[in-house]
């Protein structure tokens, strides 16, 4: 295998890949849901003109392939998969949008802000039912049966989690007790567990036989340290460069790693003023760089930023654990450390 790879060029050929293949499956729906579901994958604007190319990232997508090269396999052969990754993703963002009233996404109105919450469910729903179904296209790349099903329970049993995860969410905005380790049990049912299903998929594919189980715990441990950085972000990132209003966290008072933090590490004055704030129902917005002034003079940014890192680090000896060949790691490694420094 050539190892002397790009991880830009490889990201750039495998989103090229990965998109032709969803454009292939979600074109096979009726017009009225394919132009919905077009428009949330930034494919085409509103009343069907072109869309501006403001779609998703396919990390999930990217890591499932780099993975599969990583052990030896055809990444080719397993765009299906990838692309039933980025299916799953987007179902649970549409729903997500609508659970948290996000009213952008992409620097776009979201789906629910079009065509209301009924429909937008409808078209979760109808993105997760063609993810399930695009596993089914591996079975013309020479992917067997009990390999198919052994994705078809991987990726279910993932769903489950990921709704739990996004239960624990919304239940824990009307909490005050939630401890750093609640925190963690729920973004590793609502984010980390889709990246541990992502490369450990792609490794499984690629009969990667017990080197699979260290795959998982890499995705696993840098899906952690994913959510923490979205977490940091959506405090004190920008619009530009979240494509989304950066004060939805603290407004919706949701119990972010830094707000938890902040609870239990605030002087008296300002833990008074926090539980003044996010007792009511909604967090004013002249009242956001109150709180975010709270977080940082509790340390909660820098601790936020240490604890993403050292998940980072451990995602790392995952991946070394494998015991494969430095060089064919590399693409991993590159596309960890871009998601843990990244600032979109």
């Amino acid at each position: 295998m050539n190892t002397s790879f790009k991880l830009s060029e490889l990201s750039a050929s495998y989103r090229n890949n990965v998109q032709a293949e969803l454009k292939d499956v979600i074109d096979r729906c009726p017009l009225h849901l394919r132009s919905i579901l077009r428009y949330h994958m930034g494919w085409q604007e509103e009343g069907n003109l072109p869309g501006q190319g403001k779609s998703g990232k396919l990390i999930r997508s990217t890591l499932c392939l780099l993975s599969c090269q990583a052990i030896g396999g055809n990444p080719a052969q397993i765009f299906p998969a990838a692309a039933t990754l980025e299916l799953i993703h987007n179902f649970s963002l549409i729903h997500d949008d609508i659970q948290d009233a996000s009213y952008e996404r992409h620097g776009q109105p979201t789906v629910w802000r079009l065509w209301g919450q009924s429909q937008a469910i409808n078209a979760g729903d109808i993105m997760f039912a063609l993810g399930i179904l695009a596993l089914l296209r591996l079975k013309q790349n020479g992917i067997t049966d009990e390999e198919i099903m052994y994705s078809f329970r991987l990726l279910s049993e993932t769903c489950l989690e990921i709704c739990e995860g996004q239960y624990l969410d919304i239940a824990y905005e009307n909490q005050f007790d939630i401890t750093i380790d609640d925190y963690l049990d729920m973004i590793r049912r609502k984010t980390a567990v889709l990246m541990a299903a992502s490369t450990s998929l792609g490794a499984y594919l690629a009969k990667a036989g017990e080197k699979t189980a260290y795959f998982y715990q890499f995705g696993e441990e840098l899906g952690m340290a994913y959510q923490i950085c979205d977490d940091i972000l959506g405090i004190w990132g920008t619009p530009e460069s979240t494509g989304k209003p950066v004060n939805g966290d603290i407004q919706q008072r949701k119990k972010t790693l830094p707000v938890i933090y902040g609870f239990k590490n605030s002087n008296d004055q300002d833990k008074t003023k926090l539980e003044e704030l996010y007792s009511q129902k909604q967090i004013q917005e002249e009242d956001v760089s109150t709180v975010a002034m709270i977080l940082v003079h509790a340390g909660a940014r820098d601790y936020a930023q240490n604890l993403a890192k050292q998940h980072y680090r451990q995602a790392l000896k995952y991946l070394e654990a494998s015991n494969l060949d430095k060089a064919c790691l590399t693409p991993l490694r590159e596309m960890a450390y871009l998601l843990v420094e990244r600032n979109y």
